[in-house]
C-alpha cells in the first residue's frame, strides 16, 4: 500500500511542479505559491547554480555557463525540437509496450492500434509544419505588401523604421532577437518550434496544439477503457462483492479497484495520470491562444495594450490632479465658503477614479472575420481597404 500512496504523492508532486513551471505566471496565479515556485523554478535555481560554477569555477565557469545560455536562449537552436521529438516517441514506444497486449479489449478493437499511429503521425506533421514553415518574414521586397495588409492604428502601431533591418515596418510586425528578421503578425518565438509565430504559420500553430490536446485526451481515455477492460475481465468488483463482502456503491468499491489497478497496471496508470496533465496544460495555452485568434489579437499585442493603457491611464491621472491642483489654489484666492463636511469629504468621489482607459483593437473585425484572416492569412490575399473613420 506504500508504494501506491508514494506513486499518489509523486504524481501530485509532478503535477504541481509542471503547472507551476508552465502556468505560474498566468494572472490567476498572481500573488500566491504557484508563482513563488515558478520563479524559484525559471530564475531563483539557474541564479544558485550560476553563483555555484562562479565560486567552484571562477570567470572561466561563469564564462561557459553564459555562453551556453546564450545559445540555448538567445540563438536558434534544435534542443527543444529534439526534446519535443523524444517525448512523443518515448510516450508512444511505452504505450505500445506496455498496452498494445490488451488490445482488442473488452471495450476497445484492434483498429486503435492503426489509429493511435495515424494520430500520432498527423501530431507530428503538423509540428514539422509549424517548424519549418515561414512565418511571414519582412523585407525589402515584400514590405509594401504588409503595409498594405496591416494600415497602422496610431495606438500601438505608428509608423517607424526597424533600426536592425533598416526598411519601414509594418504595422502588427516585431523583430524577433532570436530569428533577427522582421515577422509579420508577430505572436511570438517558440522556442518548441524553434520558429516565430506569425501571420502565415498561426495556424499550423493553433492546430498543433488543438490536435495534441486531442491526442492527449484520447490516449487517457484509451487507456482508461483498456483499465476497465482488465476490470470486467478479471470479474474484480463480483469478487470485491460476494468474496469479501464490499458494499455495492460506487464509494465503496472504488478505493478498493484502484489499489486493485495500482498494485497491476501501475505503468498504464503512470502513462494515464501524465497525458491528463499534459491535456489539461494543452486545454489552456490552446484556449488563450484561440481568443486572441478570435479577437485578432497577438500575444506580442496583449503585451503592448498594457504598456499602452498604462502609460494613458498614468497621463490622465496627471492631467486630473493638475485640474484639481488648479481648482484648489483658484478656489483659495476666490471668498471664503463655508467649510465643507468632513463625512461628505471623505465620501466625495475623488477626479482619479473617473479615469478609464479602453481598450480598442482597431483589428478585430469580427469572430468569423478574425478566423477567416487566420486560416487565409492577409498577405496571400488582395490587401483590405476597410479602414475605420477613427484612424483618418
Amino acid at each position: 500500500m506504500a508504494v501506491q500512496w508514494l506513486l499518489v504523492c509523486h504524481g501530485l508532486v509532478t503535477l504541481l511542479v509542471v503547472i507551476s513551471f508552465l502556468c505560474g505566471q498566468w494572472p490567476i496565479f498572481q500573488g500566491t505559491f504557484i508563482e513563488r515556485i515558478h520563479y524559484f523554478i525559471a530564475f531563483g535555481l539557474y541564479d544558485y547554480f550560476r553563483r555555484i560554477v562562479g565560486y567552484v569555477c571562477g570567470s572561466r565557469g561563469t564564462d561557459a555557463v553564459l555562453s551556453i545560455e546564450n545559445y540555448c536562449c538567445d540563438r536558434p537552436n534544435p534542443i527543444l525540437q529534439i526534446i519535443y521529438l523524444a517525448i512523443i516517441g518515448a510516450t508512444y514506444y511505452i504505450i505500445v509496450k506496455t498496452s498494445f497486449m490488451y488490445i482488442p479489449g473488452y471495450y476497445l478493437s484492434e483498429i486503435h492500434r492503426y489509429t493511435s499511429l495515424l494520430a500520432v503521425a498527423v501530431g507530428i506533421l503538423l509540428f514539422l509544419l509549424a517548424s519549418f514553415s515561414d512565418p511571414g518574414t519582412v523585407n525589402a521586397e515584400n514590405v509594401s505588401l504588409y503595409l498594405s495588409a496591416y494600415p497602422y492604428d496610431n495606438m500601438i502601431y505608428s509608423e517607424k523604421e526597424c533600426s536592425t533591418c533598416k526598411i519601414l515596418k509594418p504595422a502588427r510586425s516585431k523583430h524577433c532577437s532570436v530569428c533577427n528578421r522582421c515577422v509579420a503578425r508577430f505572436d511570438h518565438h517558440c522556442g518548441w518550434m524553434n520558429n516565430c509565430i506569425g501571420e502565415r504559420n498561426t495556424r499550423y500553430f493553433i492546430a498543433f496544439l488543438l490536435w495534441h490536446f486531442l491526442l492527449c485526451i484520447y490516449g487517457t481515455v484509451a487507456i482508461g477503457l483498456i483499465l476497465a477492460g482488465q476490470v470486467k475481465e478479471f470479474k474484480v468488483i463480483y469478487i470485491l462483492k460476494v468474496y469479501y463482502g464490499i458494499e455495492n456503491s460506487f464509494w465503496s468499491l472504488a478505493p478498493h479497484v484502484v489499489q486493485w489497478l495500482l498494485a497491476s497496471y501501475n505503468n498504464q496508470i503512470l502513462l494515464m495520470v501524465f497525458l491528463a496533465i499534459v491535456s489539461l496544460l494543452l486545454s489552456g495555452f490552446f484556449g488563450y491562444h484561440a481568443h486572441l485568434c478570435l479577437t485578432n489579437t497577438t500575444t506580442n499585442e496583449t503585451f503592448k495594450w498594457e504598456e499602452y493603457v498604462s502609460w494613458q491611464t498614468k497621463v490622465h491621472e496627471a492631467k486630473a490632479s493638475d485640474a484639481a491642483l488648479d481648482a484648489s489654489i483658484s478656489g483659495l484666492s476666490k471668498e471664503r465658503k463655508p467649510p465643507v463636511s468632513k463625512w461628505k469629504a471623505f465620501f466625495r468621489r475623488s477626479r482619479l477614479e473617473d479615469v478609464q482607459i479602453v481598450k480598442d483593437n482597431f483589428y478585430d473585425k469580427g469572430p468569423f472575420q478574425n478566423l477567416h484572416e487566420i486560416v487565409f492569412p492577409l498577405s496571400t490575399r488582395p490587401p483590405f481597404s476597410q479602414a475605420k473613420s477613427k484612424l483618418g
